[in-house]
């Protein structure tokens, strides 16, 4: 099995640094052109199915990348973004900063972070993205498989969070960059890097990268 996660293109929330979360945001026009800018040099890759979190942004970066492939796209919610309850909409950078002080936490003391009502501890999200990659990884009608992920930010390093050998380390240095694809082997029910957050489009191209080590 192989499998290519990706986080979805860009959104307008992301370009204003708000907190996305569940809410149900579109690509914008950036986000649909690295999108497709990805889907080229993926064009020759034989994918024999694609899974996707529910949520628009996802979907749509998902048949982007498939193109004119005439495959099924299955959706799972376990693999959705996180919930940022009654926080989603507010900025968490730039000079609109209007967070709370104890979202703080959700970069620099994940596994601490509290969330608002309404939303998702970091926990919660490794517990149900463990859920659908134990569950993915053991079909036994997939193990030949290509398969595509699309997913989110934090849903990303949550699933991956099961590969990583260092898994107190949530963030693993920055969020995934829109359209990262992060490439794994599975075989015998164990995975392994084949690339890691690959990015085939110029990244100045995106407002939005968020790298822990230049913000601490």
């Amino acid at each position: 099995m192989r499998l290519y996660v990706i986080r979805h293109g860009e959104t307008v929330w992301n370009t204003e640094g708000r907190l996305q979360g569940r809410t149900d945001i579109e690509l914008n026009e950036n986000g649909i052109r690295l999108a497709r800018e990805t889907a080229e040099k993926m064009a020759d890759i034989p994918f024999d199915l694609a899974i996707s979190s529910p949520l628009k942004r996802a979907v749509e970066t998902a048949r982007i990348v498939l193109g004119d492939r005439d495959i099924p796209i299955l959706l799972d919610e376990r693999i959705q973004e996180i919930s940022f309850g009654e926080w989603e909409g507010l900025c968490c950078r730039g000079d609109n900063y209007n967070v709370p002080e104890e979202f703080t936490l959700f970069f620099k003391d994940p596994w601490n972070y509290q969330p608002p009502k309404g939303g998702e501890t970091l926990h919660e999200v490794c517990a149900r993205t463990k859920d659908f990659y134990d569950e993915l990884i053991s079909k036994e009608e997939y193990q030949d498989k290509t398969i595509l992920i699309a997913m989110h930010g934090c849903s990303t390093r949550a699933f991956l969070r099961s590969v990583y050998e260092d898994k107190n380390d949530f963030w693993h240095r920055n969020v995934p960059p829109n359209c990262a694809v992060n490439i794994l082997d599975v075989q015998n029910g164990k995975a392994k890097f084949v690339a890691e957050d690959v990015v085939y489009y110029d990244r100045t191209k995106i407002k939005n990268f968020y790298d822990m080590k230049e913000k601490k």
